[in-house]
């Protein structure tokens, strides 16, 4: 990659070639699908006084320290504690501090911060980031649940917003949010996985009992609904 950034200074056509989304891709085929790339870790800790948040790039092949490298995070966190880390696809980063967003490839240390979203009132968010391989495109997804001012007001559905990156902005989608379900594990990362973004969720109290899945496509931003498994886990160990 390093050696990439450098050859963009050689020419215009040069630059225009790294740059090309059919450059991009070629690249990130190959570079996974090298045996070298395939077990990489980031790892983060924390130290205080001040609180500063660092992420190292670990190889999980290897048994020595010796091939940590330091990577450099786009900005310092606002936060007390750290970024709230939305998920990861393809090497990009997305990032949450503060109702700040932003999208990080540290490979070529290079990030932006996303526009205000559209919902700007009183909401608990739900966050994910995947990537939408039939378009190209990379989206960050917000569920914004309105709170409620007291408990006897009813709960009104939650409004899904959309980032697009080939677009550049913000929009709320006309996606409906599936009735009786609730979003679990909200410090948890959403997985994203053959263009849709997937979250743990559970039915309602009064509904059918047990977890689920609740995905939802990045290409026809709509939700489905994924039952688990119907397993019986037994004890492998006596009374």
């Amino acid at each position: 990659v390093k050696s990439l950034i450098r050859f963009r200074c050689v020419s215009k056509s040069w630059n225009s070639l790294i740059t090309s989304s059919a450059f991009i891709n070629s690249h990130l085929t190959r570079s996974l699908s090298l045996p070298s790339n395939s077990n990489k870790l980031i790892v983060r800790h924390c130290v205080d006084n001040p609180y500063v948040d660092h992420y190292k790039l670990i190889d999980d092949n290897s048994d020595s320290f010796d091939q940590i490298q330091s990577i450099e995070l786009p900005r310092r966190s606002r936060r007390i504690q750290h970024f709230e880390l939305i998920g990861s696809v393809n090497g990009l980063f997305s990032l949450y501090d503060q109702d700040c967003y932003i999208l990080w490839n540290p490979s070529i240390r290079k990030s932006i911060t996303l526009p205000k979203p559209c919902i700007t009132v009183e909401v608990t968010c739900r966050l994910a980031f995947g990537f939408d391989p039939q378009t190209n495109d990379y989206k960050v997804v917000r569920i914004a649940f309105p709170r409620k001012i007291n408990m006897s007001e009813e709960a009104k559905p939650p409004l899904i917003e959309v980032y697009s990156l080939h677009e550049g902005c913000w929009r709320i989608t006309s996606a409906s949010f599936p009735p009786g379900i609730n979003v679990t594990d909200w410090h948890k990362p959403a997985a994203s996985l053959n263009g849709a973004v997937h979250f743990a969720a559970e039915y309602e109290p009064g509904g059918p009992c047990g977890p689920l899945v609740l995905s939802f496509d990045l290409r026809d931003e709509v939700f489905h609904v994924i039952p688990l498994p119907n397993v019986t886990f037994k004890s492998t160990y006596n009374d």
